[in-house]
C-alpha cells in the first residue's frame, strides 16, 4: 500500500470514544517496549507519528491512527510491565478484551513479539486467547535486525513452537530499522481490508435485492 496520508485521531479509553465511521481497524497487541510504535512509523514511512518511548507502559489508552482515510491502526496498551499497578493492568485488560470481543470493524490483530527472545507468558496467553475466539491474527516478530541473519531460522522456529503457531497461520519476521517484512505485512493487511469491503458491498447488494423483491410481492398482492 502506498501511504499518502496518516494522522493521529484519538487516545480512546472506551467504546464511546471509538470512531464511528465504520472503517476497518487493524489492532496491534504486544508487551511494553516490543516496538509497536516503531512498526507503525515504518509502515507509514514517518519517523514519529506514533510516539516511541523509553518508558515501558507509557501507552495507557487505545491510540487510533487514520491511514489514507480508509483504515485505522489501533495501538493497544502494552502488557506485562511490572511497574504498572495491578489495578491499571486490570483496567487495560478489560478494555482490550471488550474491544476484541465486540468491535465489529476489527479486521485483523497483529500480535507483536520480539524475535530475539522466546515468547513471554503474556505473549502465549494473548496468542491462545485470539486463537480460542477465532480472531484473524498475524504474529509479527520484530527486531530481526538485532540478530544475525543466519540465526533467523532458529529464532523463528523457537517462536513458532513455543507460541503454538500452526502451518497456515500468519507469521512475519519484521524490522522497523531495515524495513524487513513491511511489504509482506501491507499485502496481508490489504487482503483483510479488501475482503471486508467486498463483503460489505455484497451485503448492500443483497439488501437491495431483498427490498426489490419485497416491493414486487407487495404490488402483486
Amino acid at each position: 500500500m502506498k501511504v499518502t496520508s496518516s494522522e493521529f485521531i484519538i487516545s480512546a479509553v472506551g467504546p464511546d470514544q471509538y470512531p464511528d465511521d465504520a472503517l476497518p481497524e487493524i489492532a496491534l497487541a504486544g508487551r511494553s517496549n516490543v516496538g509497536k510504535s516503531s512498526l507503525i512509523n515504518r509502515m507509514i514511512d514517518r519517523k514519529n507519528l506514533a510516539r516511541t518511548s523509553s518508558t515501558p507502559g507509557k501507552t495507557q489508552h487505545m491510540n487510533y491512527y487514520l491511514i489514507n482515510e480508509k483504515m485505522y491502526f489501533v495501538d493497544f496498551p502494552g502488557y506485562g510491565y511490572a511497574k504498572v499497578s495491578k489495578s491499571q493492568r486490570a483496567t487495560w485488560g478489560k478494555m482490550v478484551e471488550k474491544y476484541l470481543a465486540e468491535r465489529e470493524t476489527l479486521k485483523l490483530v497483529l500480535l507483536i513479539v520480539d524475535l530475539r527472545h522466546p515468547p513471554t507468558s503474556n505473549d502465549k496467553m494473548m496468542f491462545d486467547w485470539l486463537k480460542h475466539y477465532d480472531l484473524p491474527l498475524c504474529v509479527v516478530a520484530t527486531k530481526a535486525d538485532k540478530i544475525p541473519k543466519t540465526r533467523w531460522p532458529k529464532h523463528i522456529k523457537i517462536m513458532k513452537q513455543e507460541l503454538g503457531v500452526l502451518p497456515g497461520d500468519n507469521f512475519i519476521p519484521f524490522s522497523s530499522e531495515i524495513g524487513l517484512g513491511k511489504d509482506e505485512l501491507w499485502s496481508l493487511i490489504e487482503g483483510y481490508i479488501y475482503s471486508a469491503e467486498a463483503n460489505a458491498e455484497d451485503l448492500t447488494e443483497g439488501q437491495a435485492e431483498d427490498i426489490a423483491t419485497d416491493d414486487g410481492e407487495s404490488e402483486e398482492s
